[in-house]
């Protein structure tokens, strides 16, 4: 699994300097399958296996673990929209970062409501709100065709959103993979659920920070033409990278979306 992850993580960071069309950059990923392949089967196989892939045939738990992935991995946007502040409104590292104040306080002040939606309509509402909510701040983040003024509002108002949205899913999305499992499988289960949020996590930056850096200096044209960027023109090519990398983690929020929709059931009535 470790030989499979370093591949995967080198051809996602380090892929635009190599070259996609390189054949170290296709060799590095074809290494990925292959050690992935082989992890499984000996999984599959193993008496004590690291991950029980047997848990997956719960369409609940593996819907909750699948949006756990997809959600954790939208943290990307603040990372890259913090990058586009500093490159095109010469914000420094310390001023950026201060607009990340909300994410915090939100998720501390909220983790609870999100414990109260659970009890009052189940994981399945709950999860939604949270995955629309995440959704919400980074279709924000993506309007980096604004002014500087309005864009630093707008990534304040999302950096509060995300906070908002984790909030809701986090309580609701734990109780949804672990509570329908046996006794048995709560160790290993919850094992595979934290291992999907630190992945997750670490996939969606690695994924945003490279198509953001293979932009950056060039831009996106087609972005261009086909939306107009007000204020500077100068950094035209740092908020196209950024406006691409944003739309990344908006398709993984709403791959989030559709992956509750389909597996988490409705709460019964009654």
């Amino acid at each position: 699994m470790a030989v499979g992850l370093a591949a995967l993580l080198i051809v996602v960071t380090q892929g635009s300097t190599i070259g996609w069309a390189n054949m170290l950059t296709w060799g590095l990923f074809g290494l990925f399958i292959a050690a992935f392949g082989v992890f499984i089967n000996a999984e599959l196989h193993a008496t004590s296996p690291l991950v029980d892939f047997k848990l997956f045939r719960n369409t609940v738990f593996t819907g909750a673990t699948i949006s756990n992935f997809l959600i954790n991995g939208t943290a990307g946007a603040l990372t890259v929209s913090l990058w586009v502040l500093q490159g095109t409104a010469g914000m420094s590292a310390a001023t950026a970062g201060y607009l990340t104040i909300g994410y915090v306080a939100c998720i501390i002040v909220f983790i609870r409501v999100g414990e109260k939606l659970l009890q009052r309509f189940g994981p399945r509402t709950s999860m939604l709100w949270g995955c629309l909510i995440v959704l919400a701040a980074t279709l924000l983040l993506v309007g980096t065709h604004t002014l500087q003024w309005q864009y630093t509002m707008l990534a304040a108002l999302a950096c509060s959103l995300f906070g908002l949205g984790l909030a809701f899913y986090a309580t609701p999305s734990t109780d949804a993979a672990l509570t329908n499992l046996p006794g048995d499988q709560a160790g290993a289960s919850a094992g595979i659920y934290k291992m999907a949020s630190s992945l997750g996590a670490a996939f969606g930056v690695a994924a945003s920070a490279a198509l953001f850096t293979a932009l950056a200096s060039t831009g996106l044209e087609v972005v261009g033409s086909v939306i107009e960027f007000s204020g500077r023109q100068d950094n035209l090519a740092v908020r196209e990278a950024g406006m691409v990398g944003l739309a990344f983690n908006a398709l993984m929020a709403i791959a989030a979306l559709i992956s509750v929709t389909i597996f988490i059931p409705k709460q019964k009535k009654g």
